[in-house]
């Protein structure tokens, strides 16, 4: 991946995914589309993901998934949540934009434009 190039963690379910993307490529952008419920990221990628955000994985947990694959965030360290969003990663919010070494969630869609 060049730093050229965006990733969009993405649920085709989600409205506020879906309007991320149509953000991104409004603005000429062709990106690399991970429908991460069917692809998850690596505990690795998350890990690195956390890092460009500046995020602990308990910011970006969706606490009614999360509670409905038994994951109780304030009961597991770092390490261990992280794991727990990469073996359910519907319990991860979404979207997650990535350009080279920046990220951004896109709540709200328009949060993105800053690392484009």
């Amino acid at each position: 991946m060049s730093d050229d190039d965006v990733t969009i963690y993405h649920n085709p379910r989600c409205g506020k995914s879906r309007d991320t993307l149509k953000l991104i490529e409004g603005r000429g952008v062709v990106p690399t589309v991970v429908d991460y419920l069917k692809t998850p990221p690596s505990v690795a990628e998350l890990t690195r993901i956390l890092a460009l955000l500046g995020k602990r994985p308990a910011e970006i947990t969706r606490a009614k998934e999360a509670a409905e694959a038994g994951i109780d965030p304030a009961q597991l360290d770092d390490a261990a949540l992280i794991r727990a969003l990469v073996a359910h990663p519907i319990a991860i919010e979404r979207p997650i934009v990535v350009k080279g070494d920046k990220a951004a969630l896109g709540r709200p869609p328009e949060s993105v434009l800053m690392i484009l």
